[in-house]
């Protein structure tokens, strides 16, 4: 487990100085907004492009890969129909339903399948469905959110140009089109998308950490019925139905199944919270759902390596 322990405390560390920063505050009032419109709309699409233009993408058609995105679309699913009986709201609904399944691939999930796994490359089939589907189709429902349209032609407009409007999108498309047409961009083209897609999860942390300072206790406000509903679907029910679909749909067993299950038990990722602060929407849902399912990520951790590891 030394993985997670890795893992936890790298983003940890991080986390903690964003929060001195919004203590102090050295970078003024407008610190938050100013590190997540720019892991937005520069580092996060330069780091999409630079990870899926080197993705292998034969990789998504694997079982474990399948098995995983049947979990997340169940408890995508899942979620949605309770926003939906509670009258949730669009927007809130979209970020609560990422709150609920999608998970801390990139900067937890690599540490963790590299360590506790044995095969970094294990991550890489959940982080290109996130990106190349979870990331695109939320994004579009936040953008109709809020764009006050009426009407099955309209809505189907905006809806289809959503996509090209979101740097996010843009850059995770730009590197399948580089992935799939089989040519290695040359290094010295790479670099500068490198060097600046080293800044998103860094500012993504610290804009996290920023906004921690002044906020209540997670679990106590006004969005405490959504922020229960995913960290109860995130923590502990997509493991479980991690494990239900990897065995008994696709027979996985072993290092396979236990694989499958760790990766559904990763908390939410960080890049929810980006998304709810840039659309101005469940901000507080996301940051809670980010930070308990954080926290309950190691007991779960040990309790899935008890039973399956």
């Amino acid at each position: 487990m030394s993985g997670v322990v890795v893992g936890f405390g790298v983003i940890t560390s991080v986390v903690v100085i964003g929060y001195m920063l919004g203590r102090i505050p050295l970078l003024g009032p407008g610190a938050k907004d100013v590190l997540t419109r720019l892991a937005f709309y520069v580092a996060s699409p330069a780091l999409l492009f630079t990870i899926l233009s080197r993705a292998d993408l034969s990789s998504l058609v694997s079982t474990s890969a399948l098995a995983s995105v049947l979990t997340v679309l169940t408890i995508g699913l899942a979620f949605a129909f309770v926003a939906a009986v509670r009258g949730w709201g669009l927007g809130r609904s979209a970020v609560g339903t990422l709150c609920a399944c999608y998970v801390n691939a990139g900067n937890l999930g690599i540490p963790i399948a590299a360590y506790v796994l044995g095969d970094a490359s294990l991550v890489a089939p959940i982080l290109l469905m996130q990106l190349l589907a979870l990331t695109p189709l939320g994004l579009t429902v936040l953008d109709l959110s809020h764009g006050g349209v009426r009407g099955v032609g309209p809505v189907l407009r905006r809806a289809l140009g959503a996509p090209a409007r979101n740097p996010i999108v843009i850059g995770s498309l730009a590197g399948v089109l580089v992935s799939a047409s089989g040519w290695p961009p040359p290094a010295p083209l790479m670099e500068p998308f490198d060097l600046v897609g080293g800044m998103a999860v860094p500012a993504m942390l610290l804009a996290f950490g920023i906004s921690l300072h002044g906020s209540g206790l997670p679990g106590r406000g006004p969005e405490r019925g959504p922020v229960f509903v995913a960290v109860v679907l995130k923590s502990f029910a997509q493991p479980l139905v991690a494990w239900a679909i990897g065995a008994f749909a696709f027979g996985l067993t072993g290092t396979t199944l236990f694989s499958v299950v760790v990766l559904a038990a990763l908390p939410t990722a960080q890049n929810v919270f980006t998304y709810s602060v840039q659309h101005r929407t469940g901000e507080g849902l996301a940051r809670e759902v980010v930070l308990i399912t954080t926290l309950l990520t190691i007991p779960v951790l040990f309790g899935v390596t008890f039973l399956l590891g």
